[in-house]
């Protein structure tokens, strides 16, 4: 192994790669357009479909109630709701959202009411709907406040003060640093997107210094070269892997000018506001550390696929099932109640996924990093060394 023919190798296949408009766009373009894009698009998006849904006037519909007249007529006076004369498929109308929320008001609701003894009041929805979910809301909002003000009444009835319903308050405060609590909301997230775009920037040169070369002809051109074929595929593989970690970096850098854009923008940076998402710069340089030898990975694994394949067409057949594989672990690890041990700290991509998760909420478990980081590498070396097996057998390189 030659180091300085690695070198070469690897400046010739840089230079290639930079005259390519494709490779740039998924090394650059890509990635510093995505999180800006991801960010701003889908909270502009989600702001406004939830503002759309709470100016809407919901249709509800009070089933019962025949004998409570003013809780019915309270309810269409407050002008929050359009309320439907009953119908009796009630229920199917809530599922086919021409009606968003139900009320079953009992027999005898409103005399039970002036007396202290009402009966409950059943709400229905559509779970997981959002209109719905938020409709159920104001009538819940509707039905407590008419509960608090009966109660009121009947304690000063009573000649009791209105305390005696209410004696404390309840109050919640966030002790946790606006780092932590931007880590962990958006801790699941970044190592997500960050991971998948590692395995994207590989992709297309991976495919093209070796799938590509051979379609083209001049793979053979290369192997008449004097540098050894350990030489050849290391400096190949030296190109992949910058092309993935600089989609990570691209990545990163547009992640940071984003929050930094959205904090001047908002003017909550200056004030401290608690509130403001923020993430540990620290968090940020350990995800990074860790997802080298993943980028390792991912290039080795991504070169010999495409190795072993006659044309891009056929490496692209190969290629796509792993994204597949590396999507499915980096979600589990996004879901809730998956906390790292030492079993998931040996399961690949899973394990940094969870680990990058961690130490974006400013939490480090310095055993499982270095577990993970370790083992991690250890499935890397042995992807490349996978590689320089393949780039030596004739029988893979001229496979027709």
């Amino acid at each position: 192994m030659n180091p300085g023919t690695i070198g070469t190798v690897y400046v010739k296949e840089l230079r290639d790669t930079l005259r390519d408009r494709r490779t740039l766009v998924s090394m650059i373009v890509v990635p510093t357009l995505f999180m800006p894009a991801l960010i701003f698009g889908m909270a502009k998006i989600a702001t406004a479909i939830v503002s759309k849904a709470r100016e809407e006037v919901p249709r509800v519909m009070l089933v019962g109630g025949a004998d409570s007249p003013a809780v019915r007529a309270e309810l269409e006076k407050s002008g929050k709701f359009a309320v439907e004369p009953a119908s009796g498929d009630w229920k199917q109308l809530i599922s086919d959202k021409k009606v968003r929320a139900a009320a079953e008001i009992p027999e005898g609701f409103e005399k039970g009411l002036g007396e202290g003894s009402a009966p409950a009041v059943t709400l229905y929805d559509y779970q997981g709907e959002l209109k719905s979910g938020l409709a159920v809301e104001q009538l819940r909002d509707f039905f407590t406040g008419l509960r608090d003000r009966a109660t009121a009444k009947l304690l000063k009835d009573r000649g009791l003060p209105a305390t005696i319903a209410r004696p404390f308050e309840v109050k919640q405060v966030n002790v946790a640093p606006p780092e932590k609590v931007g880590g962990n909301i958006l801790g699941g997230i970044i190592p997500y997107f960050i991971i998948f775009l590692s395995l994207v920037g590989a992709m297309y040169p991976a495919l093209d210094l070796s799938a590509g070369e051979k379609e083209r002809g001049t793979m053979e051109t290369l192997l008449c070269s004097p540098a050894a074929r350990t030489d050849i595929v290391l400096g190949k593989f030296l190109m992949v892997l910058t092309a993935s970690l600089f989609a990570v970096f691209s990545a990163l850098s547009s992640l940071g000018a984003t929050l930094l854009l959205v904090a001047a923008s908002s003017g909550t940076a200056a004030k401290g506001d608690p509130g403001m998402l923020s993430i540990d710069p620290l968090g940020i340089l350990g995800v990074l550390a860790m997802i080298v030898p993943v980028a390792v990975l991912f290039s080795a694994v991504l070169f010999a696929l495409a190795l072993f394949a006659k044309s891009l067409k056929e490496a692209q057949s190969y290629v796509t099932p792993l994204t597949f594989m590396v999507v499915v672990p980096v979600a589990i690890g996004i879901l809730p109640g998956i906390d790292l041990n030492y079993r998931l700290a040996l399961v690949p991509i899973l394990n940094i996924s969870l680990v990058c998760k961690e130490m974006l909420s400013g939490v480090w478990h310095w055993g499982y990093i270095g577990l993970i980081f370790g083992s991690t590498a250890l499935y890397a070396g042995s992807a490349l060394a996978l590689c320089v097996k393949m780039f030596r057998s004739e029988g893979v390189i001229f496979r027709t």
